[in-house]
């Protein structure tokens, strides 16, 4: 069998990590001649610069994205009885992170066009018993903030973000982990702001979560060998944060080098939306950090999702579905009690998007191959079709 060589990778991380190499190499060096490895210098120092960047007051490193939402929900005080509304869109770390503190989930659906949370729907999802809403501002994207505000002031619940994947995202004069009472972030390798392996980090304006926060990622002891609460081993590594810290500043950076390259796809797959191609809508404007560039390849488009993403691959493009099945519908979750049809809009989307490579740094080369492909497959079933 025929390896096809890949020619354009979804993510390279290369291009972000050689220009700051040796500043890396220096910050892990520092953690090793300080000896600091856990709960060290460097990762107070990175909380601090990355609560501040997202305009908040307090950060708490965490072992991963996930544990940032389920401890970070803890902390919160939501647990047995309460529920919490989500959004069926989103990755499964979401709606596993409410499922560790106890609460009941409750799953709606999204807009179609941005693939973000209906907040109609999460509107009227709410009973006696919700504590909170958890938009997910996803593929880089926010959820309209003064939306937000409004449903929880009316109704008197708590917003908690997950911003996995919005690293200073903007919208409507609020950036990513300022709205809620609390936001989660992860530093996975592949996140505009990425580690060099797992991490995450809840940001919070409030004090007493953030002092709840800190004891339940170590033991849940707020001072050594002293328990005040049911917590875990999970702290975000110094080595870790040493390296974060070296590529924050680069951030803003990045973020806009993204923006950029969606503008680009945006112009060359303009003429294809006749042709039932649409990248998803990008309601934020420059606030938009691109974590993923997603197109919805909709039933009018004479090639399949499955046509185009092979032909990618034969062309050495890797791609990506973000993704293929919702939430309600995966086997670890069918005791909540969902089913086909619930979520139409979520559903239609795990069956028609497709993610692009998006990455700082990718070529105009390479966006212009990319979006050449997808012209000529279509172009040439077009014309397959008169002619036949």
């Amino acid at each position: 069998m025929r390896t096809i060589p890949v020619t354009v990778p979804f993510v390279d991380l290369t291009l972000q990590h050689e220009p700051i190499q040796p500043q890396i190499e220096q910050a892990i060096q520092t953690v090793i001649q300080r000896g600091d490895y856990v709960l060290g210098q460097a990762l107070s120092e990175f909380e601090q610069a990355f609560a501040t960047a997202c305009g908040s007051q307090y950060g708490i490193g965490v072992a991963s994205g996930t544990d940032a939402i389920a401890l970070g929900l803890q902390a919160c005080g939501i647990g047995e009885g309460d529920e919490v509304i989500l959004p069926a869109n989103t990755f499964v770390a979401t709606l596993i992170g409410v499922l560790r503190t106890g609460a009941k989930p409750i799953l709606v659906d999204c807009d179609p066009h941005t693939a973000l949370i209906d907040l109609a729907a999460a509107e009227a999802a709410i009973t006696v018993r919700t504590r909170a809403i958890v938009p997910v501002h996803l593929y880089g994207q926010m959820v309209s903030p003064t939306h937000l505000l409004q449903i929880a002031q009316r109704h008197g619940v708590l917003i908690f973000e997950d911003a996995a994947q919005a690293h200073l995202a903007e919208r409507e004069g609020y950036r990513a982990g300022s709205i809620g009472i609390a936001a989660a972030f992860s530093f996975y390798p592949s996140k505009n702001l990425g580690a060099l392996g797992d991490g995450g980090m809840l940001v919070t304006q409030d004090e007493t979560i953030s002092a709840t926060m800190r004891a339940l990622r170590n033991y849940g002891a707020p001072r050594k060998y002293f328990h005040t609460d049911l917590g875990t081993n999970s702290r975000l590594d110094t080595m870790q944060a040493a390296v974060l810290n070296v590529k924050l500043p680069h951030l803003a950076e990045w973020n806009y080098a993204r923006y950029q390259v969606a503008q680009r796809y945006d112009a060359l797959l303009r003429p294809l939306r006749f042709q039932g191609i649409n990248p998803l809508q990008n309601q934020s404007n420059l606030g938009h950090v691109y974590h993923l560039y997603v197109i919805r390849i909709s039933e009018s488009c004479p090639v399949s999702r499955e046509e185009i993403q092979h032909e990618l691959g034969a062309s050495g493009v890797q791609s990506g579905i973000h993704y293929p099945i919702p939430c309600h519908l995966q086997p670890a979750f069918r005791d909540l009690g969902y089913r086909v049809g619930d979520f139409p809009h979520a559903e239609a989307l795990s069956q028609e998007i497709l993610s692009l490579p998006m990455y700082p740094g990718l070529s105009e080369v390479h966006i212009d191959r990319i979006t050449g492909i997808l012209t000529a497959l279509i172009a040439n079933r077009l014309s397959f079709k008169v002619s036949a």
